[in-house]
């Protein structure tokens, strides 16, 4: 059986570097390399993103020192669906997003050493929003301006843990990132009717296309330190750490002339396709920032777990220098998030509920944007729930999550969004030498 979810594993490997995904229809993602997505499993994303809790089946992308505490193989896949409501002073719309969120393969090489290896979006690109504004000229018509972006960036990894103690582990991750942004703007002018509403006259108008094709490493440590407070409760810690470094961008503009007629029809004028130099831009480095997340939480095992984490992320310097946007600082950034879990009675032979992991977490992020000096700041709870896969320790979980983003204040953006999220685990024991052929 193991040996078809592996040949399955590499056809997804080669899907989702192949095929782009859309993973955001948020109209943030027009923001530096866009939204940033969650680096961990449907299980850590139930209980409010941490990272701390960690045990011998279940992978924890976001701290490596967890491998190291594998006893099984273990495949794991998740995807999940979005919907977001947008508000703004002038009205309301709504979108949708699809992704395949994390493909991993972890098994421990030793009793004290583990390795993992697989593919996650870094970040996402997806938005599609229109403007009109006053030229500042009397007597000239308002401008018309219609964003799209697409693209983002992706993640391979390879991750090794390592047991020095019982209680101490400590881990790495090395991450390939490679992916493509385009970001196109059109504007040209027209008149208002009477209504409000934009007609577009006969005009021409200009187009750009910003391309930026990414690729650099990145590295993350870890660290888990457990204790026995008596039989039953144990007091977890967790550490992650994760240096600056620098992507590179290779960047390309074009600026392409439009003849609009009319309302509905545009037509682009032949031989008006030119690239321009960028000069310095063609080629910039991208700093990823400092990241830096501690934890901590209470438990018994194979029944509960409750804790909470906090992440502080250097991200003042954040951005894309080939895009310049008004009103738009980076600060740095800072996460709370608290959450776990609850096992009725995890070997119960008599209740299927029974052995059902219910999971439940909050969490309050300021992302370090500031718009006409507006923090977009992002609420969020989540609920979850990991169902075991018959008689076996493999399990599929489920999760949704509710939450808000943005301010409708100085003419913003405030999004509302649901999420829905699912993972399975596969669980397996490998290179075990047979006692018999």
């Amino acid at each position: 059986m193991i040996r078809k979810f592996l040949g399955l594993s590499i056809l997804l490997f080669i899907c989702q570097m192949s095929i782009a995904q859309q993973g955001t229809a948020s109209p943030y993602s027009f923001l530096g390399i866009g939204d940033l997505k969650f680096k961990g499993t449907a299980e850590n994303r139930s209980m409010g993103g941490m990272s701390i809790y960690s045990d011998s089946l279940h992978i924890n992308l976001q701290n490596p020192a967890s491998f190291g505490n594998l006893q099984f193989t273990t495949y794991t896949l998740g995807a999940s669906y979005g919907q977001i409501k947008l508000e703004s002073p002038s009205g309301t719309d709504k979108g949708s997003s699809t992704a395949l969120d994390y493909l991993a393969v972890a098994f421990p090489i030793s009793k004290k050493m583990g390795v993992g290896f697989g593919i996650l979006p870094f970040s996402s690109v997806g938005y599609n929003f229109e403007g009109i504004g006053e030229t500042g000229i009397a007597s000239t018509p308002n401008k018309f301006a219609q964003y799209q972006g697409e693209g983002g960036l992706n993640s391979v990894f390879l991750s090794l843990g390592y047991q020095i103690t019982k209680e101490f582990s400590v881990g790495a991750t090395v991450n390939y990132n490679f992916g493509n942004i385009q970001n196109q703007n059109t504007e040209f002018l027209g008149e208002l009717d009477d209504e409000g509403n934009f007609v577009r006259t006969l005009n021409y108008g200009t187009r750009s296309l910003d391309e930026s094709r990414l690729s650099g490493l990145n590295y993350n440590l870890g660290a888990y330190y457990q204790t026995k407070f008596n039989e039953k409760l144990s007091l977890t810690t967790s550490l992650t750490f994760s240096p600056k470094s620098d992507i590179k961008s290779d960047n390309t503009r074009q600026l392409l002339a439009l003849n609009l007629s009319g309302v509905g029809g545009v037509t682009v004028s032949p031989g008006q396709l030119d690239e321009v130099d960028l000069g310095s831009k063609q080629t910039t480095d991208l700093r990823l920032p400092t990241k830096t997340s501690l934890g901590a939480g209470i438990g018994e095992k194979n029944k509960w777990f409750a804790g909470a984490e906090y992440t502080f992320m250097n991200s003042s310097n954040f951005g894309n220098s080939l895009t310049t946007i008004e009103n738009v600082t980076y600060n740095n950034a800072s996460k709370f998030a608290a959450g776990g879990f609850y096992i009725p009675k995890y070997n119960s032979f008599t209740s299927y509920w029974e052995r059902v992991t219910y999971r439940v977490g909050i969490r309050y992020e300021h992302t370090g944007i500031t718009i006409r000096d507006e923090d977009i700041n992002d609420f969020g709870m989540s609920f979850g729930v990991g169902l075991p896969v018959g008689r076996t320790i493999s399990n599929l979980n489920l999760g949704v999550e509710f939450g808000n983003r943005g301010t409708t204040n100085s003419g913003l953006i405030k999004e509302n969004y649901v999420n829905f999220f699912l993972s399975l685990s596969l669980n397996d024991r490998w290179f075990i030498k047979r006692k018999y052929n």
